[in-house]
């Protein structure tokens, strides 16, 4: 009995705090002792862009709070498997990394073990393709690996506490919706325009601003969307005209056309329209009605972590070493990136080369670019 009223008051502080934000740091306090940890934050995370939010904490130091997010977010090995992880599943760094390898990490030598920590319990609040809000608990060398006693205990509330960060708006990866999408945008490395009929630029994000800027292949006139090479203008002004009228206009894939710098560099630009099927039948009245996207022929675009590792089977290590590889080139790279051991690196890429069937690590690297999530399939 005195349990279960434990857990009661708990759940009714947490809807407290939904209502009244000032409540959540003894909150905090009181799941994290209920779970069997030391510190606890709530906190957003995006795996792909490596930065992230504590919204609310106890029991951590904002000194390594910030240093997380300043520098230590883009060697946490738990970033990408946590990605993997579905909306109210609840797990712990030590199921995920085996806590013998985890403690090899330079993401444990220089962040973790300073502050004492030896594992955590975690469950997944929100999610969206390259981010997730979540709950954390911190477990410190005296509370021990984490059990599923903890697990458990922290499965009956996260249900309520998933409620209530929603009904607050804590965690909010769809807030100020125009806003999200504008930074999304400006993440990407692709040039994105968003052009009326008559090809004036509604909205152009960072990559395509800079390409304006530098005149090469694009420019601006009077705010108009003008392509340096005559027939490529009229080609994709025809397109934008052409795309007020909906799919059949310029089909549901869209048109490509080729760009090239006064250098010989290769572009290549697409045209979408934004007035096809369901928006069009809502009767919203919208600015934009195309959208060109514009990339270097070359592939750059990121691959999708998840989806490779599903593919694959891959462990979260090995999903590391396998992006590592890409990222900064061979064993011993891999090693001191990652900070774990060269024999330790040699196990993990034979296990990629069993479970993938590749022979060489240029295989590897080109398996990693054959995910690549293109912007126009």
């Amino acid at each position: 009995m005195e349990e279960s009223a434990r857990l009661s008051n708990l759940i009714g502080d947490i809807y407290d705090a939904a209502l009244e934000p000032a409540l959540w740091t003894g909150v905090l306090e009181k799941a994290g002792n209920f779970v069997g940890g030391s510190g606890a934050s709530i906190f957003s995370q995006d795996a792909v862009r490596k930065e992230g939010n504590a919204f609310y904490q106890f029991g951590v130091d904002a000194h390594y709070v910030q240093l997380y997010f300043d520098k230590y977010v883009k060697f946490d090995p738990l970033s990408a498997a946590y990605l993997m992880l579905t909306i109210g599943e609840v797990s712990s760094s030590s199921i995920i990394i085996p806590p013998a390898e985890f403690f090899e990490t330079r993401f444990y030598r220089e962040w973790v073990r300073p502050q004492g920590w030896i594992d955590n319990v975690v469950s997944i609040l929100d999610k969206s393709p390259t981010s997730i809000g979540a709950f954390i608990v911190f477990r410190h060398q005296r509370d021990g690996l984490a059990d599923d006693n903890a697990r458990s205990r922290l499965r009956l509330i996260t249900p309520h506490l998933r409620r209530a960060v929603l009904i607050g708006k804590v965690i909010d990866l769809n807030a100020v919706e125009a806003a999200t999408f504008a930074d999304m945008l400006d993440a990407l490395t692709a040039g994105i325009f968003l052009v009326d009929a008559a090809g004036h630029i509604v909205h152009a994000n960072a990559a395509g601003r800079g390409a304006l800027a530098a005149g090469d292949i694009l420019r601006s006139v009077a705010g108009q969307l003008i392509a340096r090479d005559p027939q490529v203008n009229q080609t994709l002004h025809d397109a934008f005209k052409s795309a007020e009228h909906g799919d059949a206009a310029i089909g549901t894939q869209g048109i490509a056309v080729p760009l090239i710098t006064r250098d010989g560099e290769r572009h290549i630009a697409h045209v979408l329209n934004l007035t096809s099927g369901r928006r069009r039948r809502t009767g919203t009245a919208i600015a934009a009605t195309a959208v060109l996207f514009v990339r270097k022929a070359a592939l750059e675009t990121p691959s999708r972590p998840e989806a490779i590792a599903k593919a694959y089977k891959l462990t979260p290590t090995e999903l590391r070493v396998l992006l590592a590889l890409v990222e900064v080139g061979g064993g011993p790279e891999i090693a001191e990136a990652l900070g774990i051991g060269d024999g330790t690196v040699k196990t993990h890429l034979g296990h990629l080369f069993q479970k993938t069937g590749a022979k060489h690590q240029a295989d590897l690297v080109k398996l990693v670019a054959g995910f690549s999530s293109p912007l126009i399939d």
